[in-house]
């Protein structure tokens, strides 16, 4: 297998520009970096191009598994990279020297299965780390599918991987628009609960079981009107400090498991 020692390979610089939203949307393709984040790629089906690897930078025992793994059937071309190369692909301050090209994949509203009844939407996500740490918290809860509506940060955002630590090839991911997600929604007669401190109701005081559609939205403005005339329930997360709500993600992990726990109890 060939073996990349040049960093000005063209291949390498492809790489580079992966990092660039435009690139990604240019090439349909995307990176993946590191064991846990291609493990799961793996399971889910994620259809690789390429896979980089420098074994000099390993931290596990079952790399080679996982490599194994990743290009079983062949359609998969497999690099081995030198520690100087791999240092300049990775966007990682400690790399474990994995990495791949992946094809992108674009759900639509109508893969999500008919018996689906937990569902989140999140309107206008900015920052990566909160779009991918709301995807682990859906992962761990057993939502049904993310709704990402009029997105802002790309879901093929490294950092949105990284943070998802890999939950976000388990986890339907459909982005689409406001009004498309609310026909959704509707057609699916689905209960839609929004957040706002200015709500007259707990969180945990209403019925949360049944379909029901958790509605978050950007980290400085909140939900748009239109959510919060669409929506059948208004709820609030109790505050005791001087801050009037909580990280998006946060309110969203709180919301998520309270489903979690009515279902549970029911």
């Amino acid at each position: 297998m060939p073996l990349l020692s040049s960093l000005q390979n063209p291949l390498v610089k492809h790489i580079v520009r992966l990092r660039q939203r435009r690139y990604r949307d240019e090439s349909n393709a995307f990176l993946i970096e590191g064991y846990r984040e291609l493990l799961r790629a793996s399971r889910g089906a994620v259809s690789m191009e390429k896979f980089f690897y420098c074994p000099s930078l390993f931290l596990g025992e079952n790399n080679q598994a996982l490599i194994e793994q990743c290009s079983k059937g062949g359609k998969t071309a497999l690099y081995e990279v030198t520690e100087p190369v791999f240092r300049k692909i990775s966007y990682r301050d400690r790399p474990d020297g994995l990495i791949a090209i992946a094809k992108k994949r674009d759900a639509q509203l109508q893969d999500i299965a008919p018996q689906a009844s937990f569902f989140v939407v999140a309107q206008s996500i900015e920052k990566p780390g909160n779009l991918g740490s709301i995807l682990r918290s859906c992962d761990g809860a057993g939502v049904d599918a993310l709704l990402l509506c009029d997105p802002v940060t790309d879901i093929y955002n490294p950092n949105v991987i990284r943070s998802s630590i890999g939950t976000l090839f388990h986890v339907p991911v459909i982005a689409t628009t406001t009004k498309e997600a609310l026909a959704f929604l509707s057609e699916r007669e689905a209960k839609i609960v929004a957040t706002s401190p200015s709500a007259r109701q707990a969180y945990t005081k209403v019925d949360l079981r049944g379909k029901v559609a958790l509605v978050v939205g950007c980290e400085q403005l909140g939900l748009t009107r239109e959510w919060m005339a669409h929506a059948n329930t208004q709820v609030f997360i109790p505050m005791q400090g001087v801050a009037d709500s909580l990280n998006v993600a946060a309110a969203t992990t709180l919301m998520l498991y309270e489903v979690l726990r009515q279902r549970c109890l029911s």
